[in-house]
């Protein structure tokens, strides 16, 4: 097969469309870390400080993102089984040498950290099961054709790609984390072309088994049961999103406090750097609340249609590739960033129930920046390098 590939520079084949939205939001992190250190020093340190180290983060995450978009489609496709197995290692490593600190306070054993860094090594493998799920689908999808049979075969191929990623992940204790997995997965099966006759009842059985879930969480005898799948601080945070103002003295608080903040800074804000509410730790989960507090309503959908903006490019350069693994690989990008931005800011207001997620590229922290930038240089890896040909069979670029 010819190969034709259009390709001229780095800086002329970059979706501008793409990095200038990142970049705002970027900036828009930075100045609520700021502010949310100068509200809260004594969990945050210094304020410069906090805006140096999340600096330095996003210095990196860049490098990173230029060295992701040197991989084209086949690169990709080859080297998926290797990030795939690293990104096991890492989570079974972390079941050994978690943050013993941060267990002891979440519950949760999914952070090593050395010296001053913590990192969360979730947060890469998610990029790397995104690669790992579209070579599946890719080469599934070469090699059989649509019929019932299988797609029912795709779907265990999918699950059982997943299966390692879940039992780890409840090992660690980080229900949060494995819902984005789950709505990376649901991303993929939309567009892989499993036939609706399987994707309407699976999706319709996953919405009954959750409203029964949070049914049972409600009563004495459904969370004796589900005691065996959930650690008690999940439950009191399903109890605190049904009845947030019950019970603002502890699991509560924080939801409580961030909706004070937001609703405070009711149709414009109170104005730049004026923080009224506290909100304890609000540079990272909590971050919406500083956004809302200072610049209202206006600016809090302000930083909704940035994202909805960033969402539609990623989309369309979806439809502009004929290359169907990375249409895969951008699906699961899209639904990755796309479930952070809903739980995070759902959480903020309580829409949803607290789940620990951060606010891609604004809020604090470098695991949770490094995973979606890494998204995002994938995405931008078909813009730079553009192959106008199709796969003809799995594993032949």
């Amino acid at each position: 097969m010819v190969k034709v590939e259009n390709k001229t520079n780095l800086f002329d084949q970059i979706a501008w469309k793409i990095v200038v939205p990142v970049l705002l939001l970027a900036a828009v992190g930075l100045y609520a870390i700021y502010f949310a250190a100068v509200d809260d020093p004594s969990h945050m340190g210094s304020p410069l400080k906090a805006v140096l180290m999340q600096g330095l983060w996003y210095v990196i995450s860049l490098g990173i993102v230029v060295f992701v978009i040197q991989f084209d489609a086949e690169q990709l496709f080859r080297i998926a089984p290797y990030v795939y197995a690293f990104g096991i290692i890492l989570l079974i490593a972390v079941l050994f040498f978690y943050n013993r600190s941060v267990a002891s306070s979440t519950g949760a054993k999914s952070w090593f950290k050395v010296g001053p860094i913590s990192f969360q090594p979730s947060e890469v493998m998610k990029p790397a099961f995104i690669l790992m799920l579209a070579r599946v689908v890719h080469e599934h999808n070469q090699k059989l054709l649509h019929t019932l049979r299988n797609d029912w075969l795709l779907i265990g191929k999918i699950m059982a790609w997943l299966l390692p990623i879940a039992i780890l992940l409840k090992l660690q204790n980080d229900f949060g984390t494995m819902l984005v997995f789950i709505a990376i997965v649901g991303g993929v099966i939309l567009v892989s072309g499993i036939s609706w006759k399987i994707i309407t009842p699976m999706f319709v059985l996953v919405f009954i088994l959750g409203a029964i879930v949070i049914f049972m969480v409600t009563t004495a005898g459904g969370q004796s049961f589900l005691s065996h799948f959930f650690q008690p601080y999940q439950f009191k945070r399903i109890m605190s999103w049904l009845n947030p103002s019950t019970d603002t003295s502890s699991v509560a608080y924080q939801l409580w406090l961030s909706m004070q903040a937001i609703g405070s800074g009711q149709i414009f804000g109170n104005g730049f750097g004026k923080l009224s509410v506290y909100v304890p730790v609000r540079g990272s989960d909590m971050v919406y609340s500083v956004i809302g507090e200072s610049f209202g309503f206006i600016g809090s959908v302000a930083v909704i249609l940035l994202y909805l903006y960033l969402i539609i490019q990623m989309v369309r350069i979806t439809f502009d590739t004929k290359n169907a693994f990375y249409s895969y690989v951008s699906t699961g990008v899209i639904m990755m960033i796309l479930f952070h931005v809903f739980e995070n800011i759902g959480m903020s207001i309580d829409l949803l129930p607290l789940t620990g997620i951060p606010l891609p590229f604004i809020s604090q922290g470098g695991s949770a920046l490094i995973g979606n930038m890494i998204g995002i240089g994938m995405i931008l890896s078909m813009k730079y390098h553009n192959k106008d040909y199709m796969f003809s069979q799995a594993g032949d670029f």
